[in-house]
């Protein structure tokens, strides 16, 4: 009966670490695919199934942009379920590290050398906020990756909303020349699933349940001892 329930612990504790391995292995071939999609603008809700009730933050993201120098992105949702509260923007990098565009700071008007904001509007009728931004030269252009905008929403309503994105990106003009050149990039949109009662990711629902049983088997072969003695 000892050797049974070693055996049943052992099964037990193989299945969790290959549970966790898998999961490892999932994470780091989503960080492969995204590295080989090039440039991408990125709708990322902090979690896909929200609570009714709660606020849910969307950041609007880039990755892996060469010589950017304006932007022009577009969230949607559904308005039954999320309603708008505000909007956070990161933009010119020296104010905001984790940002994109340079820009001494964010202006209303064409300014040298700052980050204009030519639109930055919400509109909950609508479930649309739309993004229309430049660096003004001399700013340089932004190279790499970063958070565009910080999007604050309520959840109101259980149900499904699509976070839709759309976006156009330009990159600096040639010295002499007044005219952007468009940057070839993809949009990946997003969804959440808003619901009354708390929902558990999978994967971790899973290691729960593992470990669930893991104490049961401990706890059944405590009790089959204290029976033999």
């Amino acid at each position: 009966m000892k050797h049974l329930s070693l055996s049943k612990k052992r099964v037990v504790l193989v299945g969790l670490i290959l549970v966790l391995v898998a999961f490892c292995l999932f994470q780091s071939s989503n960080i492969i695919v995204n590295a080989q999609m090039g440039t991408v603008v990125s709708a990322v809700p902090q979690t896909s199934t929200p609570q009714v009730g709660q606020t849910l933050t969307v950041n609007l993201t880039i990755a892996n942009v060469q010589n950017l120098y304006a932007l022009d992105v577009t969230l949607d949702w559904n308005t039954s379920v999320l309603q708008f509260v505000s909007v956070g923007l990161l933009l010119g990098v020296q104010s905001h590290p984790s940002g994109v565009l340079y820009g001494n700071q964010i202006s209303d008007s064409v300014t040298p050398g700052d980050v204009y904001v030519q639109q930055s509007d919400a509109s909950q009728s609508t479930g649309e906020y739309h993004l229309v931004a430049t660096s003004v030269s001399p700013a340089d252009s932004f190279n790499g990756s970063g958070t565009i905008a910080t999007v604050t929403l309520n959840v109101t309503n259980p149900g499904h909303s699509a976070l839709k994105l759309q976006s156009e990106l330009a990159d600096q003009p040639e010295p002499g020349e007044a005219t952007s050149n468009p940057i070839d990039h993809q949009d990946s949109s997003s969804a959440v699933n808003a619901s009354v009662i708390p929902e558990f990711p999978s994967v971790i629902a899973l290691a729960f349940l593992v470990s669930v049983v893991t104490v049961g088997v401990l706890f059944s072969k405590r009790a089959l001892k204290k029976r033999l003695n």
